[in-house]
């Protein structure tokens, strides 16, 4: 049996690649997010499990925070018009998990969606690559 983290990682990659948002999302998990330049012509979303926080809440149950981060990436012509569709679908996203449950792990509820950086500027300079970041905070109680 996986660890819960990445249980709850292919869980939200099943649920982006489920969803209809403004651009087709085809979202993978991974470990380590290297790519290359050539690999980002097309949209990338990637799903990392990033962090687990526990809080005792009695002698029998835990409370669980796992953060799952996804990126959303994107090499291209950097005009507000390709920046805006981009952060248009950045902000789908987050709005999507923040009121939708998993449906692969329905026990898990979404309490915080951060998006940091909203775009890495020095991606944008550098590299001509739209590079945005969402955390996702789930709750699981066991």
């Amino acid at each position: 049996m996986p660890a819960t983290i990445v249980t709850l990682a292919d869980a939200v990659v099943a649920e982006l690649n489920a969803t209809s948002f403004s651009r087709p999302v085809t979202a993978e998990r991974h470990y380590l997010p290297v790519f290359q330049p050539s690999q980002l012509v097309d949209l990338r979303v990637t799903v990392v499990p990033r962090s687990i926080a526990s809080k005792s809440l009695d002698r029998n149950r835990d409370s669980f925070d796992y953060a799952i981060d996804v990126a959303v990436q994107q090499k291209l012509d950097p005009t507000v018009g390709n920046l805006d569709a981009l952060l248009e679908l950045v902000e789908e996203v987050a709005d999507h998990f923040r009121s939708h449950p998993l449906a692969a792990f329905p026990a898990a509820r979404c309490t915080e969606v951060q998006n940091v950086p909203v775009y890495a500027a020095e991606h944008l300079e550098e590299f001509r690559q739209f590079t945005s970041l969402l955390t996702l905070t789930f709750r699981v109680w066991r």
